[in-house]
């Protein structure tokens, strides 16, 4: 019989195998874990529940930062959809990795030395590139060429728009304006302002998905079809 080969063997046996040693360090992490854990709530006055508030708290201001956040409509500028008062959600993922606001979604801004020292929703009217005329023959708002029907979101009794412009958008800003336009500030009103009445889309915040409260008027909102058929300005895309 081979002894060197059974001497090695039972040296092998004797010996606690790799998982035993990789779960026995993993054990003194987690006792560690433990232990900093018991310290912490032990420190904080109300021990667990503090902690478990401040974890939460701290998820909520993340998740206010980089996901969603949450604004109060100021004006009556968006009615009907938006009423004064009504809090929306908005998303701040809908433009990241690449993806840009479109005709039709409602968004809100920085308006910081375009509109003013605040915050705005209003809906995208043109990108980078569009020609924006008001109005047609039949009072109507045209984007490249396209006559628009505006009449699903547009406030009962307004007009498109009661002052006239011809601008083409630059590239990398839009052209917005409120759905009740006979009580909106937008892109009309600052046209001869820094920027042009344009806003950057790196002001943008983010697009407004939901209407969160109250909660009788909890619902979705979602781009208008409107500007389905309008075609890509020339040179751009969308």
């Amino acid at each position: 019989m081979d002894t060197e080969a059974q001497q090695t063997e039972r040296d092998r046996s004797s010996r606690p195998s790799d998982s035993e040693e990789i779960s026995d360090t993993g054990g003194q992490e987690e006792r560690s874990r433990f232990a900093l854990l018991s310290r912490l709530t032990d420190w904080l006055p109300g021990g667990r529940i503090t902690l478990s508030a401040l974890v939460c708290l701290l998820f909520l201001l993340l998740l206010n930062a980089f996901v969603a956040q949450p604004f109060q409509i100021p004006s009556g500028s968006m009615e009907n959809g938006l009423r004064i008062g009504d809090r929306v959600l908005v998303n701040k993922l809908a433009y990241r990795f690449g993806a840009e606001p479109r005709r039709g979604d409602v968004v809100v801004f920085d308006g910081s030395g375009y509109f003013g020292d605040a915050d705005y929703i209003k809906r995208v009217v043109g990108v980078g590139g569009d020609h924006v005329v008001c109005c047609d023959k039949k009072g109507r708002i045209e984007v490249n060429g396209r006559s628009v029907d505006e009449s699903t979101f547009l406030y009962p009794g307004d007009s498109p728009s009661t002052v006239s412009f011809d601008v083409v958008v630059p590239d990398g800003t839009l052209f917005v304006l409120g759905d009740h336009r006979s009580r909106s500030s937008d892109s009309r009103d600052h046209l001869g302002s820094p920027g042009g009445g344009m806003i950057p889309v790196g002001e943008v915040i983010g697009r407004a998905d939901w209407i969160v409260w109250p909660t009788a008027h909890w619902t979705r909102l979602r781009s208008s079809d409107a500007y389905a058929r309008v075609p890509a300005a020339d040179g751009a895309h969308g």
